[in-house]
């Protein structure tokens, strides 16, 4: 198949080749019929993933021939869209291409399509498309985004439709009675709903479908969040084979593991979390040697010696590819029994792990580096809080009254800080201070180096017994975060380094640098805030850009539009480097327990130990192409329940008699109002002009501040100002604030 797909993108591409059906180049390559079929099938697959095109019903074609390009479609709230064009993810991704709204066909959200570009010497091509942007009509559907969307059901007057959960359709779905569709419990009007999508061709006529799954009643926490399992594929239960797997693991580690396994159980071992963490994949050990020299462990859960390739353990693993981190809640990689129990490090118990241990001299440079299979005892399961109160308050009694963090996981919580005695907590805050010395060092050697400050404040949603969103914090990368960060880098790095040099099959984990033309656009964006930048393909100037936007009161939004100016990091058998932290040695080693790929490094390394061919990873270019997929179906599932739970958490804010204030940015002015920021619960929204009802406000002339005609009360772009909630409208995720 390899040969014929080889063949046949050479025969398109000739100069005099003339478009003919499939059967045509088989008989003029004189294949026989059991090639011909499978000639015909590879077609087939190439059409279906966009590298071939079919013109006149069944004409072949490479699609730049013909003005076609294949993609993916994202939809915007108004009814244009983007075509983001067909590439692996491991390629650079290619210009998107603007669709205007009447021209979308019957294409729905995440769609794959056909698109037929469009010339700018058309009369209604969009005049506001840059010199080099394109734009393009869907002529063709080759693949639904999916066969099925959640929504709610909704009835008219003489029919029932659902509306669409995401905003991106705009769509209604026209469904029959769901009375007749045998649901046990039957759905009702107002509730969350499946429904199957019937074949869409007219877009004159509404697409229609039938009702499949009754989820719950609309915006309850349970229901939204089965609407998130079932958009993305989410497996909430692990399969038979898998949990007798599990179940045949003996729950504690027994003496027979440790045999070739350098004992850490005496050396001072912990590990630093969030305070709701549910596993625990790491821990630093430390060890003070002669001449001022100190032993740092990077010790890894040993996830490996559990989980033996081709089980099924490990397939189910490698198919979900990573955990999900929902809102208030987790879909494990592995199974309960693992993830929170075995393989996470938790205080006092014997954990098998594997270790990137470095010695420091008494200047805090590197010395040597060692790997090794280790076991551990961890002395202590501290919280963010907690290392950074260790590591700047000097009271004890201060530190002692810190609480004790949830018990989320499987096992021993630990002791709290205060039923420890005068001479541990002290010991403890001389060994974190003392792994801080030395990591801020290699922070500031790293960002002296060229590595880019990319860190962005996390706001995190708590929810409450009955899984309403009821508290939202803002996670800032502090001291007690870098700290952690900066050895689990130089874990990963000293890996990357040792699987390339010994040249074994491995993965990596890869950032390509950033296209120019990308960076560019980023550029004249900058400049509307007021904001210049040099030539951001230079290294510097993007390190530069960054600090000046850490303290630009439209920060979070502009590196936000940075982050999205680069490329996406992903998964390569090949080492070619993270442009990001500007190593040449990468990969993931950290998180064996919600990321298969560490587990597969874990195997590489495992082989490596043992001084012998053993574990080899194989057919590396389509594991790394799944699991960098993977990771992005989980990224987007996390940032949907988070703006769910926030739209959640809005709606009950506004229906509060006792109004929140508060402290927001104005990011942009319009003739109908300005946007905001809240600057510390994550959030974006509107307030209208005609919400201000103590004066009558207009447009200055530069059109960047509305000014009170009575009051001259200025509302200007920059601004911080305090405002309330005023209305939420969860179906189109848009939040109304006013100022109160």
């Amino acid at each position: 198949m390899k040969n014929h797909s080889e063949r046949l993108f050479a025969h398109l591409s000739r100069k005099q080749y003339v478009p003919v059906p499939a059967a045509v180049i088989a008989k003029e390559w004189k294949l026989d019929k059991k090639r011909r079929v499978a000639f015909f099938a590879e077609i087939a697959q190439l059409v279906r993933s966009g590298q071939l095109t079919l013109i006149k019903n069944d004409r072949v074609c490479l699609p730049k021939v013909a003005d076609l390009v294949t993609g993916t479609i994202n939809f915007r709230q108004k009814g244009s869209a983007m075509v983001a064009p067909e590439v692996r993810v491991t390629e650079p991704r290619k210009p998107a291409i603007y669709i205007d709204a009447a021209d979308t066909g019957t294409a729905l959200q995440g769609d794959k399509v056909v698109v037929r570009l469009r010339s700018p010497r058309e009369r209604d091509f969009p005049f506001f498309l840059k010199p080099g942007e394109q734009a393009g009509r869907v002529i063709e559907i080759i693949e639904r985004g999916a066969a099925t969307l959640t929504g709610t059901l909704h009835r008219g007057r003489t029919y029932f439709y659902v509306t669409p959960d995401d905003p991106r359709i705009p769509h209604d779905i026209i469904v029959p009675d769901p009375a007749a569709a045998g649901l046990k419990p039957p759905a009702l009007v107002g509730d969350k709903v499946v429904v199957k999508l019937n074949e869409w061709k007219e877009r004159h006529q509404a697409p229609d479908g039938e009702v499949t799954q009754r989820l719950g009643r609309a915006f309850e926490p349970r229901a939204e969040l089965a609407a998130i399992y079932h958009k993305y594929n989410l497996a909430t239960s692990f399969p038979d084979p898998v949990v007798r797997e599990a179940a045949a693991i003996l729950p504690e580690v027994q003496p027979s593991d440790l045999a070739g396994r350098r004992d850490f159980r005496d050396i001072p071992t912990f590990t630093i979390d969030p305070d709701d963490a549910k596993d625990f994949d790491d821990a630093l050990s430390i060890e003070y040697l002669d001449h001022g020299e100190i032993r740092v462990g990077v010790h890894i859960a040993d996830v490996s010696h559990y989980v033996k390739p081709g089980t099924a353990l490990d397939k189910e693993a490698q198919l979900r590819g990573n955990s999900t981190y929902l809102v208030g809640t987790v879909v494990p990689m592995l199974p309960e029994k693992l993830s929170n129990g075995l393989c996470s490090l938790v205080e006092a118990k014997d954990r098998l792990t594997k270790a990137a241990i470095f010695t420091f001299n008494r200047h805090g440079a590197i010395k040597t580096v060692e790997f090794a299979n280790t076991v551990i005892r961890s002395r202590k399961r501290l919280t963010y809080k907690q290392a950074y109160a260790l590591m700047f308050e000097d009271d004890l009694n201060k530190i002692r009254q810190l609480p004790l963090p949830g018990a989320h996981q499987t096992g021993s919580t630990g002791r709290a800080l205060n039923e420890l005695s005068h001479t541990e907590l002290t010991d403890l805050q001389t060994w974190v201070r003392q792994l801080w010395a030395i990591g801020s060092k290699i922070r500031q050697a790293r960002m002296a180096d060229g590595s880019l400050d990319l860190d962005m404040p996390e706001t995190k949603i708590f929810v409450d017994a009955e899984g309403y969103a009821d508290r939202i914090e803002k996670i800032e990368n502090d001291e007690s975060h870098q700290l952690i960060e900066e050895y689990m880098l130089l874990a990963n790095e000293a890996v990357a380094r040792l699987t390339r040099t010994n040249r074994l099959p491995s993965l990596y984990r890869v950032h390509d640098d950033p296209d120019e033309a990308r960076l560019g656009e980023l550029r004249q964006f900058l400049m509307t805030f007021n904001v210049k930048s040099g030539d951001l393909m230079n290294r510097d100037e993007v390190v530069r850009l960054l600090a000046t936007l850490k303290h630009h009161p439209q920060g979070f939004v502009l590196r936000t539009q940075l982050l999205r100016s680069m490329r996406k990091a992903c998964y390569r058998p090949s080492h070619d480097g993270h442009y990001g932290l500007n190593k040449k040695d990468y990969t993931h080693f950290t998180s064996p327990i919600r990321r298969y790929a560490d587990l597969v490094v874990h195997r590489v390394l495992g082989a490596w130990l043992a001084k012998q061919p053993g574990y080899r990873a194989t057919h590396t270019d389509q594991l790394a192409e799944h699991l960098s997929l993977t990771e992005i179906n989980s990224t987007e599932a996390e940032r949907d329940s988070v703006k769910v739970k926030l739209m959640e958490y809005f709606d009950r804010e506004a229906e509060r008699k006792k109004k929140t204030v508060f402290n927001a940015i104005i990011t942009d002015v319009r003739n109908h109002g300005f946007f905001i920021e809240l600057s510390d619960a994550g959030a974006f929204g509107m307030v209208p002009i005609s919400s201000l009802r103590d004066d009558f406000y207009v447009l200055n002339g530069p059109g960047t501040a509305f000014i009170g005609r009575k009051t001259k009360r200025k509302f200007e772009l920059g601004h911080t100002i305090q405002v309330i909630v005023a209305k939420v409208d969860r179906q189109k995720r848009l939040i109304d604030f006013t100022v109160p």
